[in-house]
């Protein structure tokens, strides 16, 4: 229905429609057809909800993206799933993605004269760089995007990746694509709830609306990265509609990483007890070495955040996972810390932090992000070649 609504504008020249499960299920793509379609990745949140359990089965939902695509499909060839549904589209130009310079199937693809974007390792960083029937050109470096904090938010480095291969598959220009990019922030204002910063406080707040693993982990891999001379604290939460299994991966995604955990749960219950979903995640963190002391259970959000913006000293990092964004980035903003105001009394907090420090955290890289792991070698026997490159061929079960 909003698809509907914007394509009908006589105004509009370029929509860019984000296409959620959830719209998929109920009504399908909007569109008959789309110009450049793109799949970021296949990740594990909304299982066991309206009959998709599995990933492989959220795969096959998202495809109808691609598959309706005329121009272009983008597609992320560092995700297994996501690189299958090449055999399932008809697109024009297929377009790989890749953080992974060594990917075996990109690198046939490219010389097959096909599409791609790739991170590459210069002497200055990490140039993003697109390939299109055997030309090369090196489109920004990634630590001129703002959105990237110098390179180190890895996710936002392929976000900038995946929106320059569909710009140019757009036929936007080079130089277009460039200044997009380079004055793309995530401000509040720009991105509410996407790695949001605020430092004005003598500590430094990341904030975001993670809601699963992938997206939390990665939100903790960028705190791992960032230089930081205090603790590392986190707000951590879940949707209360998602499985157990779903809650406890959220929370092993941060355990080992901070020196104190809040786990607080969602306005919305979702059918959970008030306090079921925090305590959940606070018996993974101590299956997974957290001491006791290092856990707060916070249930109220406002009261969780408020709680970790008392605790935050100078030079500290605090990353708070946000469900009511617009209530929650005020609370963040409008603190007043002990020095501008009087403390007020405090929410009862369950295993307050003791020193400096309590808890376990992992050694940390705060340099330039490492390559990512080399995926395995690709047999390319039984793969297609046509004139868009190489692809996969669609599953015989299909």
């Amino acid at each position: 229905m909003s698809a509907r609504m914007v394509l009908a504008d006589p105004q509009i020249d370029i929509a860019i429609l984000e296409t959620a499960r959830g719209g998929l299920l109920r009504a399908g793509m909007g569109v008959r057809e789309v110009n450049v379609g793109g799949v970021l990745n296949v990740q594990s949140d909304h299982l066991g909800l309206k009959g998709i359990d599995t990933l492989e089965q959220l795969g096959e939902l998202k495809r109808v993206v691609v598959e309706v695509a005329t121009d272009c499909a983008v597609l992320n060839a560092d995700d297994p799933i996501v690189l299958k549904m090449s055999g399932y589209t008809e697109a024009k130009n297929i377009c790989y993605v890749t953080m992974n310079p060594q990917h075996t199937l990109v690198r046939e693809h490219i010389r097959a004269g096909g599409r791609a974007c790739a991170l590459e390792a210069g002497v200055n960083g990490q140039m993003i760089a697109l390939y299109d029937r055997g030309g090369h050109i090196p489109l920004l470096w990634t630590h001129l995007i703002p959105a990237t904090l110098e390179g180190r938010a890895t996710h936002n480095v392929q976000n900038a990746m995946f929106a320059a291969a569909m710009a140019f598959s757009l036929g936007i220009k080079l130089d277009a694509i460039r200044q997009g990019l380079r004055t793309f922030d995530s401000t509040f204002f720009q991105a509410p709830g996407r790695m949001n910063v605020f430092d004005e406080h003598p500590f430094k707040v990341l904030f975001d609306y993670g809601h699963n693993a992938h997206a939390v982990g990665m939100m903790a891999d960028l705190a791992g990265r960032l230089d930081v001379t205090g603790r590392r604290i986190v707000v951590l939460a879940g949707p209360g509609d998602r499985r157990d299994e779903d809650l406890i991966a959220i929370a092993n995604a941060v355990a080992g990483r901070f020196d104190h955990y809040i786990c607080r749960r969602d306005d919305s219950l979702r059918d959970r007890a008030p306090e079921e979903v925090p305590r959940i995640q606070a018996q993974a963190l101590r299956a997974a070495g957290v001491p006791e002391s290092a856990i707060s259970i916070i249930p109220d959000e406002q009261q969780a955040i408020d709680a970790a913006l008392r605790m935050g000293e100078a030079g500290d990092l605090l990353l708070i996972f946000a469900d009511a964004l617009v209530r929650s980035w005020k609370q963040v903003t409008k603190f007043k810390t002990a020095a501008a105001a009087p403390l007020a009394p405090s929410p009862p907090v369950f295993g307050e932090p003791r020193g400096n420090g309590v808890g376990v955290r992992m050694p940390r890289d705060v340099g330039l992000p490492a390559a990512p792991e080399a995926l395995p070698e690709f047999n390319l026997e039984g793969l297609i070649r046509d004139e868009r490159g190489i692809h996969m061929a669609p599953e015989s079960s299909d």
